[in-house]
């Protein structure tokens, strides 16, 4: 392990993982412990410049356990989730060799090294942002490179899956689908890319973040109860989305922005049905929710063709994907209109992310959006201030990567803990 033998090294790998949102859902699971799903399901990865997970794993013949710190809180790596991702890539390990620094790591030296990881979300946990699937998603990543595992993307994602399920599509860039599997092992549940980022790149992703407090039923035990009490659920899988999956293929596959639309918010509109089927109901979108989604359907219905998607996660925030700048400039105006920031907020911590927008929709300070016209295809002008905390302008992104620039490393490279 360094030809000296007892050495105080330590070896580091820094990554960074996008987050991804279902357009097609994933929810319930015919097995909990390897996280298998009851029907396939197809997300759009969001540029990770604006909601990412930075993960660095470190390893040194120094540490006396395995740690973890996320968003700067140690936190226990004893869960089982956490467990098995790390019997699963130690057991994919192969021999390491750094010849500048003398480092020697034998595939059997991976199982007796302890490992320190930090990871930062640059967006609230646990508010329906898909923040666990960017997360375990880069901690797997982070590690096969660290450990030299040699599998891909997809092999990689069935040990991501095992972590949280949606954390598999998190390793392909544009739009991904998880394939359900036949396989009791859960060996062919995986992800494949359908398309990449460049694909589509007329798309512009704007989410109005509701409230980024913690959701009060957690997705995990929602599934459990909607696969034990939704009769809706049982019919969605066998009978509604394998037919969603082939269509929504085939939309994104001819760009066709018509029938995306009309898949994407009729899913996302049974997804939420099923919680309502679910015994005790669950409530994850809100009125402000369902505020968005009026607005949005009603804009939908008064021109030629959609021009925007709507799809609500786990929680009560909305993901719109419009069909283009124009689209999400104008979209951009309905939403300001409605949802004006309080007075003591800053607009420029109001819209994050891709601000060009802005200039799209021609708002360059906060007396821009007191002077917006209602839009004509609503006869309620009312307004409903305070209830968004804030926008973020995005788009569909890229995969992992691997940051090699050493600045960026969240653990210090000579004690190999948080700096």
């Amino acid at each position: 392990m360094g030809e000296n033998g007892f050495e105080k090294w330590v070896l580091t790998v820094t990554a960074q993982t996008p987050t991804n949102i279902a357009v097609i859902k994933y929810w319930g699971k015919r097995d909990e412990t390897l996280i298998l799903p009851i029907n396939d399901s197809i997300s759009v990865t969001l540029d990770p410049s604006h909601l990412c997970t930075t993960t660095t794993v470190a390893v040194s013949p120094s540490f006396e356990q395995d740690r973890m710190w996320l968003n700067d809180k140690e936190i226990s790596l004893s869960g089982g989730r956490y467990q098995s991702v790390l019997r699963e890539i130690r057991s994919r390990a192969t021999d390491f060799e750094d010849k500048e620094k003398n480092i020697k790591i034998s595939k059997k030296d991976w199982e007796k090294l302890h490992l320190h990881i930090a990871s930062y979300n640059n967006f609230p946990t646990a508010a329906g942002l898909a923040s666990s699937a960017a997360g375990l998603a880069c901690f797997v990543f982070a590690l096969a490179k660290l450990m030299n595992v040699k599998e891909d993307e997809s092999k990689l994602s069935a040990i991501a899956r095992q972590g949280s399920g949606s954390a598999c599509r998190s390793l392909f860039g544009g739009f991904a689908k998880w394939i359900m599997g036949k396989d009791e092992d859960g060996s062919d549940s995986v992800a494949v890319q359908l398309v990449d980022e460049k694909h589509w790149d007329d798309l512009v992703i704007v989410i109005a973040v509701v409230c980024s407090r913690q959701k009060e039923t957690s997705s995990t035990s929602g599934m459990r109860e909607s696969v034990e009490t939704s009769l809706l659920l049982q019919h969605r899988a066998k009978e509604v989305v394998p037919k969603r999956i082939k269509q929504m293929e085939e939309a994104i596959a001819n760009r066709d922005f018509a029938s995306f639309t009309q898949l994407t918010c009729a899913d996302s509109n049974q997804f939420h049905a099923v919680c309502l089927d679910t015994c005790p109901p669950i409530f994850y979108m809100n009125d402000t929710s369902h505020r968005i989604i009026s607005c949005v359907e009603k804009w939908n219905r008064s021109e030629e063709s959609p021009q925007v998607a709507y799809t609500f996660d786990a929680g009560p925030n909305a993901v719109m994907i419009a069909r283009d700048r124009k689209a999400a400039a104008q979209l951009l105006q309905r939403l300001l209109f409605y949802f004006p920031p309080n007075s003591d907020i800053d607009l420029n911590s109001y819209i994050i992310g891709d601000k060009s927008i802005l200039q799209d929709a021609g708002i360059q300070g906060k007396n821009d959006i007191e002077a917006l016209p209602t839009p004509p295809e609503m006869k309620d002008a009312q307004k409903y201030r305070g209830d968004v905390s804030y926008f973020i302008c995005t788009r569909p992104g890229r995969g992992p990567v691997v940051i090699s620039d050493v600045s960026q490393s969240l653990l210090n490279p000579e004690t190999g803990l948080p700096k």
